[in-house]
């Protein structure tokens, strides 16, 4: 029984992905592996199957192990509803809302439920791939971490080390890290993977001799920078769009201060027949055939700033064109006519009114609903999957005229009486074809070409796979896992 863990120079470094490709590149070997990330700070999360909450990331790579999603995975997860506070999440459920200072002084509770869980991983997995938050160096967060060396020493496992060299300054990233670690934690460092590299790998090869002579650590391997690849964005929006077709429908979407789950405008982005526009904060919303109002962590503050931007007026001329509105969670309650928060869970309690599209009232509870569901788009009846993730509960007489109807028998979401607003409680509706397919022929695009968003995921995970096989030293990463080495027959067998 193994732990191991990848942590990083920066964000974004590549941590995510490096371990949903050994946790995929292990599954084809028959090891039973299994993700786990201590502390996660991000607004995208899903459901499990023991209905609490994880980061997205780990959702992701649990499906590269072959896995449901499980609390345990993701013991605390943190999701910001102000700059200098957020919510607390221990295994799934939701037990307080702090500031920073004052978690800094919770996070010797939160330690022992991360130790739960990961002992509890351990006992049922041979390896436990683990991935680290942020990075390890910064001085300020050292005291009592829980996310990076902390757990690393309180478990005693081995660190991998990545950096993104498409930012620059690879060498001084590693270098400078390590250097800021202390002399145990510098020793868990077995080695290094640059990721992101484009050009000559042989121009590189000088600075890869001169770190490994420097540090006394392996280079385990370079990875390339992956042209039309996605894999869901921790917390960062992206904004990246493949090659598209001339005739587009055109769908924007206001960023709110606290968007929350935007993995949901995934398959949209990826989609060939949508242009998806992200409008950032002070910009006017272009002109465009749907306008999707998000989640959000903190939707009495966003409804606030969508006014502010002027994003309310643009709604309400875009709606006298003939555009069509969608609202998902949070964007689905700034819909309707008020949003009360009377135990001031996301803010000082309080009522706002609301922007009046839909006829309904929403007050926030205390009880965080939290599902996976399956059921019928009303838009041509259309199968839709997706999960619940919202404290709002919703009444008024536009629930009369739902969205969608579940098959546990409740019926979700509100309809406009002239069919040009809709909104929801489901995240991931566009992850499923059907329903991607009406919504799409809903706000205007005639002939849908139908993607297969799940597929397109599984061929992305089962391509970093094989750059961990081709391009990384996996004799020895199968020794820091704890596993002999695979000889030329099996490992071929194995693929």
């Amino acid at each position: 029984m193994t732990t191991l863990m990848v942590q990083g120079t920066t964000s974004d470094a590549g941590k995510s992905t490096l371990v949903t490709a050994l946790c995929r590149w292990l599954k084809r070997q028959g090891v039973a592996v299994a993700p786990f990330k201590p502390q996660n700070m991000a607004l995208n999360s899903a459901v499990t199957t023991d209905g609490g909450e994880i980061g997205r990331a780990q959702a992701v790579q649990a499906q590269a192990a072959g896995l449901a999603p499980h609390t345990d995975m993701n013991p605390v997860l943190l999701k910001p509803n102000t700059d200098v506070g957020a919510q607390v999440i221990i295994h799934g459920r939701a037990v307080t809302s702090m500031n920073a200072a004052a978690y800094h002084d919770y996070k010797r509770v939160a330690m022992q439920a991360v130790l739960e869980s990961h002992q509890r991983l351990v006992d049922s997995y041979q390896v436990v791939m683990v991935e680290g938050a942020g990075s390890p160096a910064e001085i300020n967060l050292r005291a009592n971490d829980i996310a990076n060396m902390g757990f690393a020493e309180a478990v005693d496992c081995p660190v991998i080390l990545i950096a993104d060299i498409d930012r620059g300054g690879v060498f001084a990233h590693l270098v400078g890290t390590l250097e800021l670690l202390s002399e145990s934690e510098q020793a868990r460092v077995q080695g290094f993977v640059i990721n992101r590299f484009r050009g000559d790998i042989a121009l590189l090869q000088p600075g890869l001799d001169w770190l490994e002579k420097r540090t006394g650590k392996p280079v385990l391997g370079v990875l390339p920078y992956l042209t039309d690849f996605h894999l869901e964005a921790e917390d960062a929006i992206d904004l990246r769009q493949s090659a598209k077709a001339d005739d587009l429908l055109r769908v924007a979407v206001p960023v709110l201060p606290r968007i929350s789950n935007h993995t949901d405008f995934d398959p949209l982005r990826l989609h060939p027949q949508v242009q998806l526009i992200f409008v950032a904060p002070g910009q006017p919303i272009p002109p465009a055939d749907l306008i999707i109002l998000p989640g959000s962590k903190s939707v009495r503050a966003d409804l606030a700033r969508l006014r502010e931007h002027g994003w309310d007026t643009a709604l309400q001329r875009h709606l006298r064109y003939g555009g069509k509105v969608l609202g998902i969670c949070g964007g689905y309650q700034m819909l309707g006519r008020s949003i009360t928060d009377p135990h001031g869970l996301e803010g000082p309690a309080g009522e706002s009114e609301a922007l009046g599209l839909l006829e309904i009232d929403t007050v926030l509870a205390p009880e965080k609903q939290l599902r996976n569901v399956s059921g019928c788009l009303r838009l041509e009846d259309a199968l839709v999957r997706g999960y619940e993730i919202h404290a709002g509960v919703s009444s008024g007489e536009g629930l009369a005229n739902p969205a969608v109807t579940l098959d546990d028998g409740r019926l979700d979401g509100a309809r406009s009486a002239d069919g040009q607003v809709m909104g929801t409680y489901l995240h991931g509706l566009f992850e499923s074809t059907a329903a991607c397919s009406a919504i799409l022929r809903w706000a205007g695009l005639q002939t849908v070409q139908k993607v297969d968003y799940h597929a397109l995921r599984e061929r992305d995970i089962e391509r970093l796979a094989d750059q961990v096989e081709t391009l990384l030293d996996t004799g020895k990463l199968r020794e820091l896992c704890g596993l002999s080495a695979l000889s030329r027959g099996e490992a071929e067998c194995a693929n």
